[in-house]
């Protein structure tokens, strides 16, 4: 096994290069911001040119998978530049032609659940923990809205975009949102892509993975276009979402004014 180290990324090549792992240090909850997010765009880029790779598996460092994006990003005058990126990460892992796992522990909320969400297959420990608080900030979650109800359907995804509850793994994995729950979910994942990727021809697979998420992929990018623009036009122009973003910056309650 070989390895690199990206400025928040740490790469392990598995298996002679047949397996990648993409870690994620990046500090005290592994936070999404716009440095993170190009970094992993990039990966999936260069991912995308190895043609023997027959799995990526999204691992990450330290006690939390992700606190989520980061808040300061979504104030006005950053989030336009911001979310847009994040979303062609989400675009470039979706169009990915290899199959994709996420390894998960502690708190995967915000965008870091829309990112493990995003995975083929999500491995989970038991103590982890999931949710969507972006209302409780004055904003939502455009991926989560496009990817949820799709997953779980629609009447679950609503509870948890709207409600911005937190998920124990057992209701994830109930829910169908986690694959497995093991106390090393990057063992388990390692071991079900030695068990059933590795023998397998990286080409098929890259064929396989395309027509197993094409029934919900290609309504989900065209959503997505959609929540990005209700996001950057309409939200935004509201008192209580720029409110929202603030009062968290500030460390305040917010006030809302419902408008």
């Amino acid at each position: 096994m070989t390895g690199t180290q990206a400025s928040s990324l740490r790469l392990q090549e598995i298996e002679q290069g047949r397996i990648l792992r993409v870690v994620i240090e990046h500090g005290k909850g592994n936070v999404l911001d716009r440095e993170l997010v190009a970094e992993l765009t990039e990966v999936l880029r260069e991912v995308a040119r190895r043609a023997s790779l027959r799995a990526l598996l999204i691992d990450h460092a330290g006690p939390h998978f992700s606190y989520g994006a980061s808040v300061g990003e979504h104030a006005p005058g950053k989030v336009e530049g911001f979310l847009p990126e994040f979303h062609a990460l989400a675009r470039a892992l979706v169009e990915l032609p290899v199959c994709s796992l996420a390894a998960v522990r502690g708190m995967c909320l915000g965008g870091g659940w829309e990112l493990a969400a995003l995975a083929d297959l999500v491995f989970a420990a038991p103590g982890a923990s999931f949710g969507q608080p972006e209302t409780k900030l004055g904003v939502f979650a455009p991926i989560g809205s496009a990817l949820l109800p799709r997953l779980a359907g629609p009447r679950r995804a609503a509870d948890w975009l709207l409600s911005g509850r937190t998920l124990s793994a057992e209701e994830a994995r109930a829910a169908g949102l986690v694959t497995e729950l093991a106390e090393d979910p990057s063992v388990a994942a390692l071991s079900w892509a030695r068990d059933h990727l590795l023998p397998k021809s990286a080409s098929t697979l890259g064929i396989a993975v395309r027509a197993a998420r094409r029934a919900w992929s290609t309504p989900f990018l065209a959503e997505l276009a959609e929540l990005e623009a209700l996001y950057l036009g309409e939200l935004m122009a509201t008192r209580d979402a720029r409110e929202g973003i603030a009062a968290f910056l500030e460390k305040r309650d917010p006030r809302w004014e419902d408008r």
